[in-house]
């Protein structure tokens, strides 16, 4: 491992009650110390490619952060609430791989993630 590989970092959420992509989802991106590397939102397709100017990253473990809530607040919950209002995924960049996709399947009340491609 390069002190110096960097990893571009893209998201994808597919909403699995809708069968859509989850348009308009906040997606923060933070360092292992909780510092705020970027912020974006889900484009009409649910991915997000760029972080609000950071291009890429260098090996160490991060956090995305979904504000699932609001975006289920957006598509009428039936007033069931939100289960899961926020999720954290903690994932950890190596330098070995120049791109890592962090895919979300989201339902009501679970989600599953994995590394993509």
């Amino acid at each position: 491992m390069s002190d110096s590989a960097r990893t571009v970092v893209s998201t994808h959420v597919l909403d699995l009650v809708s069968g859509n992509p989850a348009p308009a989802i906040q997606v923060r991106l933070l360092d292992a110390a909780g510092v705020v590397l970027g912020s974006a939102r889900t484009n009409a397709d649910g991915r997000i490619e760029e972080w609000g100017g950071v291009a890429d990253f260098a090996p160490g473990c991060y956090r995305l952060t979904f504000d699932v809530a609001a975006y289920r607040g957006g598509q009428d919950a039936a007033g069931d609430g939100v289960f899961f209002p926020q999720i954290d995924i903690v994932f950890c960049l190596d330098g070995t791989r120049s791109r890592v996709h962090v895919p979300v399947l989201l339902s009501t009340y679970g989600y599953t993630t994995y590394r993509g491609s």
